[in-house]
């Protein structure tokens, strides 16, 4: 049996050496206590420090490590199918490198579902410490909005951290898009999943790649993934407004006044009410016009001595 642990990295110098370091003594512990094997494969998002130099130094001194290396920053999506696709093992975990992923849950993870009847163990933050409180904020929000408008089950705090069968690893990688959102699309494929919750940690050295911006895009990039709820806006907003627009004229007609005061209004509101709708319009039609073009996911530059299949 054999465990492929998936990490993705972007300009990760400093937290790698943690990171190995960390989850060496783990790997050690499983091998004696379960008989199990391990690969660990590295992707490096485009790195602009020296994440590449230390994972070749990695490859070289130990033959669990291989490595992939993209030829340009693809995100971190592109480095986590990546990834997958070139897992071997009976299982596979991912998880990030910068230790807010504690190795130490890999044999609790194992045994649920070696042991536990499950198909799948993944991880959850139950607290944000740590985290700016506007962003934690907008978190909570996401999770909650896209369990109202979405089919996929996506458990609030989920992290991509997570251990997988082969069976679940291969329905995965089944899915053709190329605009990925994985937490949606581990949750869309099903299966039995046991969660298990920890306090938020750290990172163990570095700085977060995630901006506010860059997870405001991402939310996005989730909801139009999994849900076209958006797309039933424009019809409702626009059978509210129509009533509006009826109920204001009657009053003017009613209770008298300037009318042109209300037809500044009305005209001001509808302008606002139909960019709100091109714009949520224009994300799917972006959506769509990126997934036709059937470009690749990622692009590789370099890759360990190992016999990857490409």
């Amino acid at each position: 049996m054999k465990i492929s642990v998936v990490v993705p990295c972007w300009n990760e110098e400093e937290a790698l050496p943690l990171f190995y370091e960390a989850v060496c003594p783990v790997m050690r512990s499983m091998r004696e206590q379960y008989g199990v094997g391990f690969e660990l494969i590295f992707v490096d998002d485009g790195s602009k420090d020296g994440t590449l130099n230390l994972l070749r130094r990695f490859a070289d001194d130990d033959e669990r490590v291989k490595y992939l290396s993209f030829s340009r920053n693809f995100g971190k999506e592109a480095a986590i199918l990546a990834g997958l696709t070139e897992a071997t093992g009976n299982f596979t975990a991912l998880m990030d490198a910068d230790l807010q992923d504690p190795p130490a849950l890999l044999p609790q993870m194992y045994e649920a579902v070696t042991q536990g009847g499950y198909d799948c163990a993944a991880t959850r933050r139950v607290t944000r410490a740590g985290e700016p409180k506007l962003r934690s904020l907008c978190a909570r929000a996401f999770y909650k909005l896209m369990h109202r408008i979405s089919d996929a089950d996506i458990t609030d705090g989920a992290r991509d951290y997570r251990l997988m069968n082969r069976k679940m690893t291969d329905a995965v990688l089944s899915l053709g898009e190329t605009g990925r959102f994985s937490k949606g699309i581990f949750g869309w494929v099903g299966f039995r999943t046991k969660w298990l919750a920890y306090e938020n940690i750290e990172r163990a050295a570095g700085t977060t790649k995630w901006s506010f911006w860059k997870l405001v895009r991402y939310s996005i990039s989730g909801i139009t993934a999994f849900s076209v709820v958006p797309l039933d806006l424009p019809f409702v907003l626009g059978a509210a407004l129509a009533g509006i627009s009826v109920l204001g004229a009657v009053l003017t007609l009613i209770l008298g006044g300037n009318p042109y005061w209300y037809l500044a209004e009305l005209i001001g509101f509808c302008g606002g009410l139909n960019l709100l709708c091109v714009g949520i319009l224009g994300q799917y039609l972006g959506r769509t016009f990126l997934e036709v073009k059937h470009r690749p996911v990622y692009i590789i530059k370099e890759k360990s001595k190992e016999n990857f299949s490409f």
